[in-house]
């Protein structure tokens, strides 16, 4: 039996059933991406096979994979393979073009798209503990989200942003949210004015915000969105140890605070002296954000008011801010999502 096999941790096990290796291959490798690119394709039927809670999660998983395998077995390594699966974090592709998960029961059937009724999407066991901590923290709350709604990578899976691009990002984040504070307030400062101010700033800017601060009369809702960059600005300053904690998201951050604790350092003290808290404290922070994050927009799409008082806007600044921390999707800045 030929295995493709789709691991998203680092460093996975070795593996320790009777095999016959074919093929292994990283995400340095060239043609790594393409063919997990092809393979999400084949996911989702092209587009054209319905996105089920299931069919994402398997296209997630093919877009955090790492590790690509394929092998050949006999069945007598099947147990082995189930065990070592699981280890890996691997989802299995056989040749009938079925995903399936370690013990072999199929996620996406490969003409039908269905899945088996007790097939399991695997993820790592700190990531499922921490979905499962944050549902039950949330239901304390009297906040239940649903179950379908995936844990956040594990720590065995990311790579996080390094230390001077956060601060990089950061100094980008306040220059515009400086300029987009000034023209609301109708006293719009110049991008001259504030490159003298901030060169390194400059040096940062995402294509998106140079367009906005170089721009003479940005459109109001543009204004609006870069001023929202106060909060995905906090956010990144908690994760460098800027505050001591992340407050509940039931209003906007101190807007005040979070732009005095950057004029007090010099940029380039900001830049070469931060430091990323544990990855751990990272995580739990946007398990929980997603799913407050959720609530929120389901609340808002039913039209009916939360259980819990909860702004919409800075979860979802919260959440390009950690999403980008943990490279989801590996896009740059402009491009990060923030599905739920």
């Amino acid at each position: 039996m030929i295995v493709n096999a789709y691991s998203t941790l680092r460093e996975p096990p070795e593996i320790d059933f009777e095999h016959t290796l074919s093929l292994h291959r990283e995400l340095d490798d060239p043609a790594m991406v393409p063919h997990l690119g092809d393979m999400m394709g084949l996911a989702c039927d092209r587009g054209r096979r319905e996105m089920s809670a299931t069919v994402y999660a398997v296209m997630r998983h093919l877009e955090r994979t790492r590790h690509h395998y394929r092998f050949e077995i006999d069945d007598d390594a099947l147990d082995g393979l189930a065990v070592w699966g699981w280890q890996s974090n691997s989802i299995l592709m056989t040749t009938d073009q079925s995903f399936r998960d370690p013990a072999r029961r199929i996620l996406v059937h490969g003409d039908t798209g269905e899945a088996e009724g007790n097939a399991t999407v695997p993820f790592p066991i700190d990531a499922i503990d921490r979905a499962a901590d944050t549902r039950q923290a949330m239901s304390a709350m009297g906040l239940d989200v649903p179950h379908e709604l995936p844990p956040v990578v594990g720590v065995g899976e990311v790579t996080m942003r390094s230390d001077d691009d956060i601060g990089w990002r950061m100094l980008a984040l306040f220059i515009t949210a400086v300029r987009a504070e000034s023209l609301a307030a109708s006293k719009g400062i110049p991008a001259a004015q504030l490159k003298a101010k901030s060169p390194m700033a400059f040096e940062a800017l995402t294509p998106l915000e140079r367009g906005f601060i170089e721009a003479d009369n940005p459109d109001q809702q543009s204004i609006v969105n870069f001023a929202w960059r106060y909060e995905a600005l906090y956010t990144l300053q908690w994760a460098v140890g800027m505050h001591s904690e992340l407050k509940f998201a039931d209003e906007i951050c101190d807007v005040p605070l979070v732009a005095e604790t950057m004029v007090n350092q010099a940029d380039r003290e900001i830049v070469t002296s931060v430091r990323l808290r544990p990855v751990k404290q990272i995580l739990d922070a946007l398990d929980m954000n997603l799913r407050l994050l959720w609530a929120a927009r389901a609340a808002a799409m039913e039209q009916r008011e939360c259980k819990v008082k909860l702004d919409g806007g800075v979860l979802s600044e919260r959440q390009h801010a950690l999403n980008w921390l943990v490279r989801f999707g590996g896009v740059p800045w402009d491009e990060v999502d923030t599905p739920t």
